[in-house]
């Protein structure tokens, strides 16, 4: 079955094995620590200095992701992605040795898991997309992430029923089994840059920072939105909240695998400026019908679901390395995750009355931002190049014509 697929999408097994097993293991770790980090929050009873706990998490990670995209400049690929792995192994491990967790110990811990994870996060992505052809990227990236979020999904399940020890044992052997690409030879990659690229280079390039002001206003939007929405839930329609946080994951996993078809397909542009229009919309619809509405509700959920799905497939994973260059793809990467990552800290910033004027003006005003983000995107260069759109449109209008002569020579035959 895998050579199938991989047939189809061109590249090599061994290939593929290795830049799914890198980040399966990475991304499918680094929701177990958040669900660690939540546990331990609830469980501790820190809920009021979780501001300070996530927000040390998700800067350590911005941060170190810095220092790694020049760390991994000065040694073999081979040797940081070990040395990166047997670093989030002791960070895991690292909570084993507390018994009572105390403010200041999760805080040092949030720091030492962020860097764990930040500083080899640009050179995992930049290795997917130079192991990845630019017209197969988005398939490889869906098929990779629709698995990570399954498992992710599958394996948090039992977090409710384990003591904080077992938890943080059990992270740390996941992030030792990525040293099982051991057995796959990881070939020489030259560590010297093609160019010399600096972060400031990259800020003044065009297309990279029209992609970066809709990704960046997104972030921003729609999670002070999600706070927003959460209060609203919580006193007025609880167990509506409660399903569509389970159904909204199933959703954006959904999308992810089918925009990574899509990306490949019709390219990235038109995939990303869908998303922001459909959750444009559906933030309209809840400040024109009102929060009383279920119709309006469920809408907002499907709609921002399948949104995150094609956001976290093409800002995570696609379009930094279809704008890059070998060589300076870690750091375009690292600017590109430091939306994602500084928007989680936006909701415990956010404080709303229940009144629904208030509610209504918040989602129209979301709205507004969330089109407005389109402006940058019309003048941003779609990143698939044309030719290679054209040429899977002729293969299949070929094989199309290929199938009507065969069923046409069966009926006269």
């Amino acid at each position: 079955m895998l050579h199938r697929v991989l047939g189809k999408i061109s590249i090599n097994r061994n290939e593929f094995l290795l830049v799914f097993g890198l980040l399966f293991n990475v991304f499918t770790w680094y929701f177990f620590l958040s669900s660690f980090i939540e546990k331990v929050i609830l469980r501790s009873g820190f809920e009021n200095q979780s501001l300070v706990i996530w927000g040390t998490f998700y800067l350590s990670i911005v941060v170190f992701s810095i220092v790694g995209a020049f760390l991994s400049k000065r040694i073999s690929l081979f040797k940081f992605f070990y040395s990166w792995i047997l670093l989030g192994v002791i960070a895991s491990l690292l909570p084993v040795l507390v018994n009572r967790f105390t403010v200041p110990q999760i805080v040092v811990i949030s720091v030492f898991l962020g860097a764990s994870f930040g500083i080899g996060m640009p050179s995992c992505l930049a290795f997917f997309a130079e192991t990845t052809k630019v017209d197969n990227r988005g398939r490889v990236g869906g098929i990779t992430f629709l698995i990570v979020f399954l498992v992710s999904a599958l394996f948090t399940i039992p977090f409710d029923f384990l003591s904080l020890t077992m938890l943080a044992i059990i992270c740390a052997l996941w992030r030792g089994a990525g040293l099982s690409i051991y057995w796959l030879k990881l070939k020489k990659q030259d560590t010297s840059e093609v160019t010399k690229t600096s972060f400031f280079s990259i800020l003044n390039n065009r297309s990279f920072l029209l992609y970066f002001i809709a990704w960046l206003m997104f972030c921003l939007v729609d999670t002070m939105e999600k706070a927003i929405v959460e209060q609203v839930l919580l006193t007025r329609f609880s167990e509506l909240l409660s399903t569509m946080n389970r159904v909204e994951p199933i959703i954006a996993t959904i999308f992810i695998f089918i925009a990574g078809f899509m990306c490949d397909w019709i390219g990235r542009k038109k995939i990303v400026l869908s998303g922001f229009v459909s959750l444009g919309v559906a933030y309209a619809i809840l400040g024109f019908l009102g929060i009383e509405s279920y119709f309006s509700w469920y809408m907002y959920f499907v709609v921002d679901g399948a949104a995150w799905g094609i956001f976290y497939l093409t800002f995570v994973l696609i379009l930094w390395g279809d704008l890059s260059q070998p060589g300076s793809r870690e750091k375009y990467y690292t600017l590109g995750s430091v939306p994602f990552f500084i928007s989680y800290i936006i909701p415990h910033f956010v404080e709303f009355g229940n009144e629904e004027l208030a509610a209504g003006f918040y989602f129209s005003v979301a709205a507004f931002f969330l089109f407005l983000a389109i402006l940058p995107l019309i003048y941003a260069p779609e990143t698939l190049p044309e030719k290679k759109m054209e040429l899977r449109r002729l293969r299949s209008f070929a094989e199309e014509a290929q199938k009507a002569k065969e069923k046409y020579e069966r009926k006269i035959g």
